[in-house]
């Protein structure tokens, strides 16, 4: 286990990220009189690294007010393998995803604590601003298995920056601090030998209820995975949640 502690480069400047805060903040709305336009669709790497880098997928169908997800894969995997599960739900609902590759094989709290992984995440966001022609209040962020958990335990740490959470198939929620109370959804397959639901969802939503938290779950008939109507009804969650 690689200790990732003290601070870390973000935006340009040395932050202590291992309370899994992230710096970046959403930027006020337009002047009056100012058109907001769509972004150009398309598949496009983040251009932040060499090798481990992600990807920016833009649908067709994301108008001006597009909801964006900042989307993570599982241990060992990367954005680009994992984006598969969820863009066509992307494409029905409109849903912009930026997609991180973790520093290491996994996401940095499960290899020493909050650090590099939060860092970059804010790096990216930063860069989105520059970039997409979209209102970043309307964050989410989700993810796949431990990309799950760890978008859970960043979602309740910064629920001032995300207004959604989209947990498929997560093990464990870690959380130094929370911060405001971002909707959550939850989807399990009953027959995950992986991350077995009896040990994870079934403890992991009750607890999240009791601390108040207005939680969605859905369970399904079927292994670790993220069935296409499972990938549906999140992001159909998504867009109803964080409408408005």
């Amino acid at each position: 286990m690689r200790e990732h502690r003290g601070p870390c480069l973000g935006q340009n400047r040395w932050v202590d990220y291992t309370d899994g805060r992230l710096m970046f903040r959403a930027p006020q709305d337009d002047e009056a009189g100012s058109v907001r336009r769509g972004p150009d669709a398309g598949d496009f790497p983040l251009g932040l690294e060499i090798g481990r880098d992600g990807v920016l997928y833009i649908p067709d169908s994301a108008g001006a007010n597009a909801h964006v997800v900042v989307f993570l894969h599982g241990a060992g995997g990367t954005a680009r393998r994992e984006l598969r599960a969820v863009i066509a739900a992307a494409d029905r609902f409109g849903v912009v995803i930026a997609a991180p590759d973790s520093r290491g094989m996994s996401w940095d709290v499960l290899e020493g604590g909050f650090g590099p992984d939060v860092a970059f995440m804010d790096r990216m966001l930063e860069s989105l601003d520059n970039r997409l022609d979209v209102d970043l209040s309307r964050l989410a962020i989700g993810g796949i298995s431990d990309g799950a958990s760890y978008a859970l335990s960043l979602g309740v740490v910064n629920g001032d920056l995300f207004q959604a959470v989209v947990a498929f198939s997560p093990g464990f929620a870690v959380a130094p601090a929370v911060v405001g109370r971002p909707r959550i959804f939850v989807s399990h397959g009953t027959e995950d030998p992986i991350l077995p639901i009896d040990a994870t969802s079934r403890r992991l939503v009750p607890g999240l209820r009791s601390e108040g938290y207005d939680v969605t779950y859905r369970e399904f008939t079927g292994g670790h995975t993220v069935p296409p109507s499972i990938a549906d009804a999140g992001f159909a969650w998504l867009v109803g949640a964080t409408s408005g």
